[in-house]
């Protein structure tokens, strides 16, 4: 179904929430662009105009270590420039009111936590860049320190606790997936009774196979995007609009 104007849209949207007692939001790319957020993986995006740094290179090259360090401060400057936006704002809402059980995004930034969401109910299938980790231990490193470090010394940072290769908690290319994380969402995509996509392209596996596990379990599927998605065909409600100017009517 789909339909255009933002008032009839977010009327049909409500309808389907009120109906709702376990809903699921899945976040990607499309909400955080509204924050003012680059889309790194847009035709015009940081990441299309260099060569993307696998895992494995990561751990074996310190001058590549370096090189991906030096990306992940520019794009953590870009995250604390941006502030939570309506959609954020919407499923701040939604949780508090008892609907939202559980936000999965496959964001970096940290939006969501800021928003005041329970950071408990955000799953983050591919990591967050606010932060680092030791990829021995899992103790974590600000990014302050890890730049300190850098700047100091020219190397990249070794945990202080067991001396292990520290990293952006970012799930890198070639890097596995979280079990857990991913696990998680796999249940709670199973278990809901409302899936609402938030700006995802829905191209990018395994996540984009979460919304087709809430709708083979039952689910009613919501997609909000600004451009069509593979499963769009799937949707209940398909939306192609800006997230914000239908979220800020959800109260």
């Amino acid at each position: 179904m789909d339909c255009n104007s933002p008032e009839q849209i977010a009327e049909q949207l409500i309808e389907m929430i009120d109906h709702s007692d376990h809903v699921i939001a899945f976040t990607g790319a499309g909400i955080s662009t509204e924050s003012g957020i680059p889309d790194f993986r847009s035709p015009d995006g940081l990441w299309s105009q260099m060569e993307p740094i696998m895992f494995d290179d990561f751990i074996s090259d310190e001058a590549t270590r370096l090189e991906d360090w030096r990306r992940r401060f520019i794009q953590n400057e870009e995250f604390l420039k941006a502030e939570p936006n309506e959609g954020h704002m919407a499923l701040v809402r939604l949780e508090k009111r008892g609907k939202l059980v559980s936000t999965i995004t496959q964001n970096i930034d940290g939006l969501h936590q800021r928003s005041g969401l329970d950071p408990h109910n955000v799953i983050e299938i591919h990591g967050n860049g606010t932060f680092a980790t030791c990829l021995d231990c899992h103790a974590e490193m600000t990014l302050a320190d890890a730049r300190s470090h850098i700047e100091a010394k020219g190397t990249s940072p070794k945990c202080p606790h067991c001396g292990g290769i520290v990293k952006t908690a970012i799930i890198n290319f070639g890097q596995a997936m979280p079990e857990a994380e991913m696990m998680q969402a796999m249940r709670l995509s199973g278990d809901c009774d409302l899936f609402i996509v938030l700006g995802s392209s829905l191209v990018v596996y395994p996540a984009a196979g979460l919304p087709q596990i809430a709708k083979q379990h039952g689910a009613r599927l919501v997609i909000i995007n600004r451009d069509p998605t593979p499963l769009d065909q799937l949707a209940d409600l398909s939306i192609q609009h800006e997230i914000g100017s239908i979220m800020k009517r959800i109260v």
